[in-house]
């Protein structure tokens, strides 16, 4: 007996040691790359964005973000349709879509191997239809709502259209999801804004976690009291998800990035350039 445990002790420290030298594997690269998916040509009128009669002016910006792990891309939101820089109504700036900014970063669009949706508002899936070979990562209520077969009002499944007809990859995302499971891109369930609805968190090496709202919040004063759109299918639920995304903030000490507020998103480095 004391031979067998003598044995099986030499066996464990082999292993310990074989162990020890195997060279370790270096996490992957993370970046995140801002990109102009439209803004506002002028400020306009904020009255729809508060339930409670809050009264807001101001100019607006849609964002959309480039995330790069090793060698494999994910965009995060999608922008306006390119069709609305043409509408004189829109009053929407875009000199570049989503495919120039990519080409001028010398990423092929045919690299883009995910297309992260925070919810499906046609300001965030609008380009979508750019990627038809990406997976659609979307929340599977948004999922469902895009999919009934008496859809609600401001459902609008065309710039999914792909996806939706099953001609593409899905992959409907419950709770959280962490893309490439080691803690590094991870899709947070913050639903209220959409049935469906999702943040992100990015986590660099070089400046630390970042956090972007989708439409949990269109804008810093929304979000600093707890401002609920018109336009939001459960109000119980946003102030919730807003409770649990300040909390991960605070914990982390990560970066806010409002996605439709300008200052927030000039807190990432100008495009060309990637946050590392």
């Amino acid at each position: 007996m004391k031979a067998w445990v003598a044995l099986a002790g030499l066996t464990l420290e082999a292993g310990s040691v074989e162990a020890q030298q195997q060279p370790a594997v270096a996490p992957a690269k993370v970046t995140l790359t801002r990109l102009d998916c439209g803004r506002s040509a002028q400020p306009r009128d904020l009255a729809g964005f508060s339930d409670t009669y809050a009264s807001y002016r101001k100019a607006l910006v849609s964002s959309c973000y480039l995330i790069r792990h090793g060698d494999e891309y994910m965009l995060w939101d999608t922008g306006y349709p390119v069709a609305q820089r043409e509408d004189p109504k829109a009053q929407l700036l875009m000199p570049l879509t989503v495919l120039d900014q990519l080409r001028r970063l010398g990423v092929d669009p045919a690299r883009i191997g995910r297309v992260g949706i925070s919810h499906y508002h046609g300001d965030h899936t609008g380009q979508a239809r750019d990627f038809p070979d990406a997976t659609l990562l979307i929340g599977a209520g948004d999922w469902t709502a895009l999919t009934a077969a008496e859809r609600a009002p401001g459902v609008d499944p065309t710039p999914l259209a792909r996806w939706v007809t099953g001609g593409g990859k899905v992959e409907q995302v419950r709770g959280d999801k962490d893309v490439w499971g080691d803690g590094s891109v991870t899709i947070l369930d913050t639903p209220g804004h959409t049935p469906g609805h999702h943040s992100l968190l990015v986590r660099l090496p070089g400046r630390g976690p970042v956090l972007l709202t989708g439409d949990l919040a269109h804008f810093i004063e929304n979000y600093e009291t707890n401002g609920v759109p018109r336009f939001n299918t459960n109000r119980a639920d946003t102030l919730a998800s807003l409770d649990r995304f300040k909390a991960i903030a605070r914990n982390l000490k990560a970066t806010v990035v409002i996605q439709h507020e300008p200052a927030d998103v000039a807190k990432l480095p100008a495009f060309p350039q990637a946050a590392e």
